[in-house]
């Protein structure tokens, strides 16, 4: 039953780490228009426990975007500086959209995998009963 409780927890960790993508994401997006706001992103590693590779993940720390601020020009604003412009953010919607797309996904990825192995766990307890 290991086997299968390893294959669970290695399914569990990656609808978290996807969810966690997906919360920056949502973050990136709602801040779209926020001046000077820089875009957060994460990495993924692999969890080590007790020295070895357990196949589940993990997100690492946050990072903010150094991709450069857009210059916006707006001298009503009141952040413009004398020539009339303010920074602006740096999130790009496409991209954001697109993340969020492939974390659903993978997030349905991970779900259905916790699905299967659950199944088979109950068909092999069936098949033990017996």
């Amino acid at each position: 039953m290991t086997d299968f409780s390893d294959a669970m927890s290695v399914a569990t960790s990656g609808m978290k780490a996807q969810a966690n993508r997906l919360r920056h994401v949502s973050e990136n997006i709602a801040n779209t228009d926020t001046p000077g706001y820089q875009r957060k992103t994460i990495a993924f590693q692999e969890m080590v426990e007790n020295g070895r590779r357990s196949g589940a993940v993990e997100t690492g720390r946050m990072r903010l975007d150094q991709t450069e601020l857009t210059r916006i020009y707006d001298p009503a604003n009141p952040l413009a500086d004398e020539t009339g412009h303010y920074d602006g953010s740096n999130v790009n919607l496409l991209i954001e959209i697109a993340d969020a797309r492939e974390a659903q996904r993978s997030y349905e990825a991970n779900l259905k995998m916790f699905d299967q192995v659950r199944q088979m766990s109950s068909a092999l307890m069936d098949l033990l009963r017996r």
